[in-house]
């Protein structure tokens, strides 16, 4: 761990002026100017001296310096190669930064040395949950995180059944995590400044709900079942289990009404779901 020093707003803005930086819309580019953001987020973290933060999007290096002063080490993603250029530049050159230069929905754990243990991270609006779930899959290392993305899919990410926002990025986090709203961010805080309200999510890695069935087969039960939200589950799942009665029967096997719609269903009531439908013989797992 390093002490740093936190960049304000000057200091954010001479920086992007002197890399010739101009924020895009399409990287999803807010960079966050002001100080006490940064020490929220990452006291909200929870990092102890041993973790090891992977962050995505690091920008300009404001979240990154208060995670450095944070952590035992920080991988530090980013895929604007001028960004990641200036990195540790930035950061003053300390031994416990590794700056990749590379898309996060590419990274596996083969690329990160040592192992992170916690993901903190202001993603960009546009990837937010794919790379949140990526992650989860690809680093089995990961104990915990927090992310900052738009508030909407905040609450998405955090919601329970019986949610009229609950839906797929919510079970497919519940599949890796338990979650919680960690607090709102207000636009003020960035540059260029957005046009929504950030939200922060927290999440504790646990043990998925079944152990003896296939992820991608549950996440492919949650996909059919939220594809025509409306339906019931019997007849949203009908293509997945081959046809009504045979969705029928699994769902009564898993103890679900099959009349019952996705939104009011758990991940374990999905996984047990996955678990009553035979896999056809030659399509493996």
């Amino acid at each position: 761990m390093v002490t740093q020093h936190l960049l304000g707003p000057a200091e954010i803005r001479e920086l992007a002026a002197r890399l010739g930086v101009r924020p895009t819309k399409k990287l999803g580019q807010n960079f966050v100017h002001d100080p006490n953001t940064v020490r929220r987020i990452v006291a909200a973290a929870g990092l102890d001296a041993d973790d090891v933060a992977v962050e995505v999007g690091p920008g300009l290096g404001s979240l990154t310096l208060g995670l450095l002063a944070a952590a035992r080490h920080v991988h530090a993603v980013e895929i604007d190669p001028v960004l990641a250029g200036a990195l540790a530049e930035t950061a003053g050159h300390p031994d416990s930064l590794t700056v990749h230069r590379a898309d996060a929905l590419r990274i596996s754990t083969a690329d990160l040395t040592p192992p992170p243990t916690a993901l903190v991270a202001n993603l960009p609006y546009n990837v937010a949950v794919p790379v949140v779930l990526h992650l989860l899959a690809e680093l089995p290392s990961l104990r915990h995180g927090l992310v900052m993305v738009q508030k909407e899919v905040a609450d998405r990410l955090v919601a329970g059944p019986g949610s009229k926002v609950y839906g797929i990025p919510s079970l497919k986090l519940a599949w890796y995590a338990s979650s919680r709203s960690a607090g709102k961010v207000p636009p003020a805080v960035f540059w260029p400044v957005p046009n929504v309200d950030s939200g922060l999510v927290a999440f504790t890695r646990r043990d998925p709900p079944r152990a003896d069935v296939n992820r991608d087969r549950v996440f492919a039960v949650v996909d059919a079942a939220f594809a025509q939200r409306r339906k019931t589950l019997r007849a949203a799942l009908a293509g997945w289990a081959g046809s009504p009665d045979r969705a029928a029967a699994a769902l009564v096997a898993a103890g679900v009404d099959p009349g019952a719609r996705g939104e009011s269903l758990t991940i374990g009531q999905f996984a047990d779901i996955a678990a009553g439908v035979p896999v056809p013989a030659g399509a493996g797992e």
